[in-house]
């Protein structure tokens, strides 16, 4: 029987502008293929940092150029955005290599929005950078007309920085588990999903915030009853002591064991630590399930047990 398996692809995935993206979707599809010819079913979640950045810039530019007649484009539909063509190259490109393979699997992309605490505590104390960097001048006005946070970065200019929440639920996922259970292949939560709120009735707002993609990943493994998180970066297992003469690599830890790795503060805060924290957190929401770190070209292999750093219950 296969596995019902989310994963979370990592920027190096994705490349860092569109002419890169278009190559590094083949590498990434035919890893996720892979998985999909094994007999699993997979969810695909990625990041956006470059992407919804370059969107920002696009956006800043085209204001500066004429404020009278161009607004700044909201942080959630930029998010939106990137979603939209991200997913596009990667459901095609599936598809492509599904279909090279003899496969015929629909392959999908929903535009996901992710539900966040209107009063969770990162919303006071915002440090997630993001968009062009400004003049002080420039920075001044965005704080007084649209109420921006801004902060000044080693000497380059100034950038708006904005928080990021944790997730509390994902809105679409419903749909999601509809399309995985006909046996669609889903992309779904990009850039760790759009960042809303509800307000009165059942209207749902943007948040100007970003969702870590790791955690929203979690989230909707859990939301899915899926059997393994697959979160992928750049190395092929997670270490200790790191970059040490006594580093040492992890192959299968349990919660508890990495709970005690992060409180010794071994994984750095916005790289491997949010990664180890959703592994942790999905091994631990119900028996039997299962969270791997690794390269994207080993995620066959770390699945079957012979690499990859894979986190157990106790």
């Amino acid at each position: 029987m296969g596995k019902r398996i989310v994963v979370a692809l990592g920027g190096n995935a994705l490349g860092n502008n569109l002419p890169e993206q278009m190559i590094a979707v083949k590498r990434t599809s035919k890893a996720i293929a892979d998985l999909i010819e094994e007999g699993n079913q997979v969810v695909i979640a990625h990041g956006n940092g470059p992407q919804v950045g370059m969107i920002q810039a696009a956006m800043t530019e085209l204001t500066r150029s004429d404020p009278k007649k161009y607004i700044p484009c909201p942080l959630s539909v930029c998010v939106a955005m990137s979603q939209g063509y991200i997913g596009y190259d990667l459901q095609n490109g599936l598809r492509e290599e599904l279909l090279d393979r003899g496969i015929r699997k629909g392959v999908s992309t929903v535009l996901t929005q992710v539900q966040v605490d209107p009063n969770d505590p990162a919303f006071q104390n915002p440090t997630k950078p993001i968009g062009a960097f400004m003049t002080q001048e420039e920075a001044q006005k965005m704080v007084a007309e649209r109420d921006y946070q801004v902060v000044e970065d080693a000497g380059r200019g100034w950038r708006r920085v904005v928080a990021s929440p944790k997730p509390v639920s994902i809105v679409e996922i419903d749909s999601i588990r509809d399309m995985v259970d006909a046996g669609l292949v889903v992309v779904a939560c990009g850039g760790g999903g759009i960042p809303v709120f509800t307000t009165e009735g059942n209207h749902l707002k943007g948040a100007a915030a970003v969702i870590d993609k790791d955690f929203a990943s979690e989230c909707m493994a859990e939301m899915l009853d899926a059997d393994f998180l697959i979160i992928l970066t750049a190395v092929e297992k997670v270490a200790i002591h790191f970059g040490k003469p006594n580093q040492q690599w992890l192959d299968t830890i349990t919660v508890s064991q990495a709970k005690q790795y992060c409180d010794e503060g071994h994984f750095a805060p916005g790289s491997m630590l949010p990664k180890v924290q959703a592994a942790m957190a999905f091994a631990a929401s119900k028996p039997g399930r299962r969270a791997l770190i690794t390269l994207l070209e080993k995620a066959r292999d770390g699945i079957q047990g012979r690499t990859g750093t894979i986190i157990v219950n106790d």
